[in-house]
Formats: structure tokens, sequence, C-alpha cells
């Protein structure tokens, strides 16, 4: 029996073993964050998902699957999360995502990831989708930590015009010879897709770190899956055979154009030489997207929910962690939660501690924790609970009242609604399975056992009042600590007709215009046991579940 195959049957038998030893864990690693927009847990290969991801399967099958990953349920703030290691209740992210022409993003006074990895040597690098906040350019990457950006600074976007609002939003970011800042708008790429530009683009930084003696962290946030749902022909074709619906095998394929371009990344590693010290993480930024759509093509099933929902489907994320000669290959029910990769990653950095920064670092208190050992070691959790999320207003195609969730070791409260959605959607294949776009929505309190009920299809809240209790007053404490929404209205002069048809950060070519936050409250009826939805708001969660195909342009981006 090799070495390597007595490792693999400790790691069958549950027996935890590490690398910790190696002569890897004394080197900095180079860390790759991979983040899919709106992909659903059943999405992709890894999680028995039916679309063909042989690049993602092979990763997680060498890496450690996270099989309790946490995100939060909408893009803005699991960004806002991941980069500053806060809840989005902490940030002002809490409420709805960053709209186009909206005058706020993730706060100036967070230290986020890459400003903590240069203490470290780090070189840094984002590719993709930004959606932190580009009204000024001090909320833009290069200002916030980044050494280049090549991507886009709203939310969505057409993958091939890369417009939105008929406003060119596709840049490269960079300081020249002399560090003067250069916002490069490509229109040059006009017609190409967004997925293999984005890969190319990694593929080419990978390349150029050969000779670079420093360690390199790289954030790539695909457009993909993202709406509106387009994909060259050349993946849909190879579909054609084995799914009939159109709608379906052009999702499917979107998938696949980013497994594409995951493989080449690691080909580029592989013949780089960089591969073996370097780490990946693959990560959605929330489920799967299942209502305010005319058809439903993703699947968080067997979770409960979507997009925009507190349940599992909303907030669960299909991810691993890959690091070839820092972890075997296993499984880890860890609970780990988005704010925790900033402390994982800091942890990595200064070798558990042994490297000082090059000048002290300051945060605000962080939410996330270090994960690494429990990754690694295959030991418990560093955390025992985390907050879902407070929002105090009702949001398009999602909740009517405000709610909050909270998940406390196996148990998890939603006060208020857990969605919409709140239904079961199964992979296209799987009709036989009840397709239900809103479920039970009479309920104003719902708890459930996570470890026996991980589909979310008995509410106990009857049966156990007091941790109903406990978790609301855990609920009750969190909220005490929570900031004003960071909401501001759209402003008329961030228009793209003013800036030539591009997205620019118009507050710092026009006069601003002082626009006040929104309120910060929650109803106190929220808080009151017993209480129950109206049957105007349950009708409401039903309409939303329901909205057609031209609803969701006002609603995704």
């Amino acid at each position: 029996m090799t070495h390597y195959q007595a490792v693999l049957l400790l790691c069958f038998l549950g027996v935890s073993y590490s690398l910790q030893n190696s002569d890897y864990a004394e080197k900095q690693p180079n860390i790759i964050y991979i983040l899919s927009d709106d992909l659903g847990h059943s999405d992709v290969g890894f999680t028995n998902g039916f679309v063909e991801t042989p690049n993602l399967n092979r990763l997680a099958k060498e890496g450690v699957v996270l099989t309790q990953s946490y995100v939060q349920q909408v893009c803005s703030p699991t960004r806002g999360a991941l980069m500053s290691g806060r809840y989005p209740i902490h940030t002002g992210l809490q409420h709805e995502v960053i709209y186009p022409g909206e005058p706020w993003g993730l706060p100036l006074d967070e230290t986020i990831i890459p400003q903590v990895l240069k203490e470290y040597n780090y070189s840094t690098h984002a590719v993709g989708k930004w959606h932190m906040g580009m009204h000024k350019w001090a909320f833009t990457p290069l200002y916030r930590g980044f050494d280049d950006f090549f991507g886009y600074y709203l939310g969505g976007q057409n993958y091939d015009s890369h417009r939105n609002e008929k406003g060119l939003d596709l840049r490269s970011d960079y300081f020249d010879e002399n560090g003067k800042f250069v916002d490069e708008l490509r229109w040059d790429l006009d017609g190409r897709y967004s997925a293999e530009l984005y890969s190319e683009r990694t593929v080419e930084l990978i390349n150029g770190f050969k000779s670079q003696e420093n360690p390199f962290f790289i954030y790539l946030a695909y457009q993909s899956v993202h709406a509106p749902h387009m994909v060259p022909q050349r993946y849909i074709d190879q579909y054609s055979s084995h799914i009939t619906d159109e709608k379906e095998r052009v999702f499917a394929a979107m998938v696949s154009s980013m497994d594409e371009g995951i493989g080449n990344i690691t080909k580029a590693l592989e013949y780089t030489g960089l591969a073996d010290n370097t780490i990946i993480v693959f990560s959605s930024d929330n489920g799967g997207n299942v209502n305010c759509v005319g058809k439903v093509t993703s699947s968080n099933y067997p979770y409960r929910g979507g997009k925009r929902a507190l349940y599992e489907g909303g907030v669960r994320s299909p991810s691993f962690i890959w690091a070839r000669n820092r972890l075997y290959p296993s499984r880890s029910d860890a609970m780990i939660h988005v704010t925790d990769w900033l402390p994982t990653f800091w942890s990595l950095a200064s070798l558990q501690g042994k490297l000082k920064p090059n000048n002290p670092i300051k945060t605000k208190p962080l939410d996330g924790v270090d994960q690494w050992l429990a990754i690694s070691e295959n030991l418990p959790s560093n955390r025992t609970e985390f907050v879902i999320n407070i929002d105090p207003k009702p949001v398009m195609c999602g909740h009517r009242v405000p709610h909050a969730g909270l998940r406390w070791k196996e148990w998890k409260l939603i006060i208020g609604q857990g969605g919409p959605p709140s239904g079961w959607y199964p992979a296209p294949g799987f009709s036989d399975l009840d397709q239900n776009p809103c479920g039970p929505h009479d309920s104003y309190i719902e708890l459930y056992n996570i470890i026996e009920d991980p589909s979310e299809t008995r509410n106990v809240s009857d049966k156990f009042p007091d941790i109903v209790k406990m978790l609301t007053d855990k609920i009750r404490a969190y909220n005490a600590t929570a900031v004003p929404l960071g909401n501001k209205k759209k402003d008329p002069a961030s228009n793209p007709k003013y800036f030539n048809y591009t997205w620019m950060p118009w507050l710092d070519m026009v006069p601003e215009v002082p626009v006040e936050p929104e309120t910060y409250s929650l109803t106190k009826e929220l808080w009151l046991d017993g209480n129950q939805l109206s049957e105007e708001d349950i009708e409401f969660s039903r309409d939303a579940c329901f909205a057609s195909d031209a609803d969701v342009n006002s609603v995704e981006f």
C-alpha cells in the first residue's frame, strides 16, 4: 500500500490526517478564490447535479468538499461579507443589492482581503464582477487593495456586449509604469463571451507569475450563471442529445463554459509549476435563482428555496477547497460562513501567525473565524452559530415582512418569512418531484433541525418553545449591533448617456447631491410570539413566485 493509499484509507475510516508538517506548511500559498453567480446546489456535478462539470468534479474529488458552506441570500451582501469578514448587518449591506446608479457600497472604513494580504507581500488581482460600489473611484477595486482589475463594476450585464442600460461596463484597471491609475474601457471586446474573457485573463495572470517570487491572490468572480442566460452555440451543442428543453440546455451550457475555463486555469497552474503551492476555493454567491423567472432552469434540490430566501437553498453553497500539498481528499461537515475566508486567508498568509505584517493591520471586529485547522485536520468548526440575515424591509420577489434568520448548532430559526422562494425545485429530468414555488407561508416563526431535516420540511417551533425563545434572544442581541441600511436611491446623474454611454464613478465627475440613507428599524411586531402572516402577505408571496419574463430585468440587476 502506498503512502497516498494509506492516507485515503485513514480518511475513509474517519481518522484525521494532516499535512501541516510538510514542507508546504512553511510556504505562503498562492490563493485563488472562484465565485460563481447564482449557481444552485444541484447545478454542478460534484453535488450530483445534472450539468457536466468534469473540471470542477476533479478538483472537488481531489480536495475537501465543504458540505455546510454558507453565503448570503443575494450577491452584494455575500461579496461584502467575503471581503470584509463581517456580517452584512455590520456593513449596511443587509437589504437588497446595489442597483445601477445607486450611490453606495461596502463602506471605505472596512479592511478587505487584498489589503490584508498585501501586508504579507502578496500581489492581488481581481477578475470579473465587482458589485460592491462604483459611484466614486474610492469604492472600486484598485483603491481597495487590488493591483489590477479586469471586469465590470455593476451587478449584471449582457455577456457579449458588456452593457447594462446601454452603458458599457467592461474595463481593465491598472497602475502604469509611473504609478498613475488607468481605467481602460474595453470597447474592443464587444462580442466576446464574458466567461471566456475572465478565464483567459486569469490564465494570463498565472503565466505571468511563473517568474514571480512573491505569492499571489486572485479573486475570480464569474458572471456565470446570472441572467440574462446566453452562451456560445458550441457549448449548447454538447447537450443537444439529452436535454430537450432549450432554456435548460442554455443554462447547462453556461455552467459548462465556466467549467471549461476553470479547467484551463488549472492547466496553466500545472504548466507554470505553481499548482503544488496554490489553494483554490470554489463557491457560489447565493442559491440558484428559481423565482421571478419565466422558466426555472437552476436547482437547489434537495434544499428548499433559492436566491433571496433564508432557507438552505438560498444560502447553502456548493463549495470545495483544493490544495494538493496541504489537504487530502475528504468531505468536511464543519459549519463555515463566507465571513470566515478573510481570517482563514490571513492565517495562511501569515503561516498561522509566524510571519508579521509589514504594517499593523486594523480591522473592525471580525465576524469570521479562522477555519483552516477545521478543514485541514477534519476538526469541528470554530463556530457554532451565524446570522443568516436581519432585514427590516420587503424585497422584490422576496419576503413581504421584516425577517431574520439564525443558525445555532443544529437549529435554525426564521422569523417573518423565509422566502419566497420557499418550494423545492428538482433538477431538469426529475419533474416527478413536486415543484412548489411558494410552499407554506402561513407560519411567522419557523424552527428546523438542519442536521435531521436539511430540506426544511418540518417546522418544529411548536415543539421546542425554549429553543425558539433562546434563538430569538440571540437575534435580538445581534440586531442591537446592526448598523443603518446603506441603501440609497438611484441618482439620475449616473446615467451612462452623460459619459459617452459608459458606466463611470459619476460622483467624482459631477456635483454630489446629498441623499439621506434609509433608516434602520425593525417593527416591534417582529418579535411577538405567535404573530401570523396576513392573507395579503401570503397572496403577495404567491404572486412573487410567478412573475413573468418581463419582470426579470427589473429585479436581476
